[in-house]
């Protein structure tokens, strides 16, 4: 199966242009005669700015799914190209709830809408409560988890447990001030601005510790030790008061990166998924070991427990 990823920058609170932007690398996609697409986390309606808006404002970002306009768009979009398009918008629900989703369309007319599970940009968000797999091209079996939720290892194993062969993986990361020494840090905006003239030493930066570097500690182990494909999607550029660091890639079952972007600006990459390589995969032949008779205490919780808003927060305050 050939996938695509994309990297690209939006434009906050704009969601015309975004979708434009949406609909530009669809086509591109469909020529390729890819099965899936992948943008990244709130690509639809711009990110790291929603934590300064009050409800009504979000509210006029967000959507019903599937009947919004936007959502509509998407599987009109789908159907004409025959092609998976994943997005990820603001959702209100029937009960006027909402979310940080991800909305999946198919080419065939059904669609799948993952809640982030660990949701902290607004305190007028709320946290999903379900793990989602759909069945998407040629039959498989795909899960979403949204940004935050990836790096938890038990979202990544139960929705492996749920069937899912592709992981997709929107994010909105790097360069984040995330308050340790050895975990991302904030890209200096002087070097994005001043690209055009010197790209070796962004894409230095995007490559380093702050982009690349901290996601290879992680990432390809989530893909390795469950067996999966997983289609990492990002931001790129200034988002609000950090600059994302791009690194879109598609990695395979045993962690190995099968194509990754390597340029600071919007970017569309492909990769072939091989799916004889799953079964035997070290992850899938783990899986097959479990005994989960042993694993309680995955389900106590932990004495010192904390909300994600309070982790992600509090060092910034």
């Amino acid at each position: 199966m050939l996938v695509a990823t994309v990297q690209f920058q939006h434009r906050p609170g704009d969601l015309e242009y975004n979708f434009s932007v949406v609909q530009r690398y669809v086509k591109e996609a469909a020529e390729h005669r890819a099965e899936i697409i992948v943008f990244p986390e709130c690509c639809l309606t711009g990110y790291w700015h929603l934590r300064k808006l009050n409800r009504i404002q979000l509210e006029g970002l967000a959507e019903v799914v599937p009947d919004g306009f936007y959502s509509s768009q998407l599987q009109e979009l789908s159907c004409k190209y025959g092609i998976s398009i994943g997005v990820g918008l603001l959702e209100r629900a029937v009960d006027e709830t909402l979310y940080n989703s991800y909305l999946v369309t198919n080419a065939d007319g059904t669609h799948a809408c993952h809640r982030k599970l660990h949701c902290f940009i607004s305190e007028h968000l709320d946290s999903g409560d379900q793990f989602t797999v759909f069945s998407g091209p040629l039959g498989r079996q795909v899960g979403i988890l949204i940004c935050y939720d990836n790096n938890l290892v038990e979202n990544v194993r139960a929705t492996r447990l749920k069937g899912a062969e592709i992981l997709i993986a929107p994010h909105q990361t790097g360069g984040c001030d995330s308050g340790s020494p050895y975990a991302m840090g904030v890209v200096d905006r002087a070097l994005w601005d001043n690209r055009d003239k010197d790209p070796v030493s962004i894409e230095e930066e995007f490559r380093g510790e702050k982009g690349r570097g901290w996601l290879m500690r992680w990432l390809p182990s989530r893909a390795h030790d469950n067996g999966l494909f997983l289609i990492f999607s990002n931001g790129v550029g200034p988002d609000d008061d950090e600059v994302r660091t791009g690194n879109a890639m598609i990695i395979d079952p045993y962690g190995r990166i099968i194509s990754e972007t390597n340029v600071a600006r919007d970017q569309i990459i492909y990769g072939t998924l091989d799916f004889g390589l799953q079964l035997s995969s070290t992850g899938s032949r783990w899986l097959r070991a479990r005994r989960p008779e042993l694993y309680g205490k995955l389900i106590e919780r932990s004495p010192n427990q904390e909300s994600t808003r309070t982790v992600r927060f509090e060092h910034l305050e």
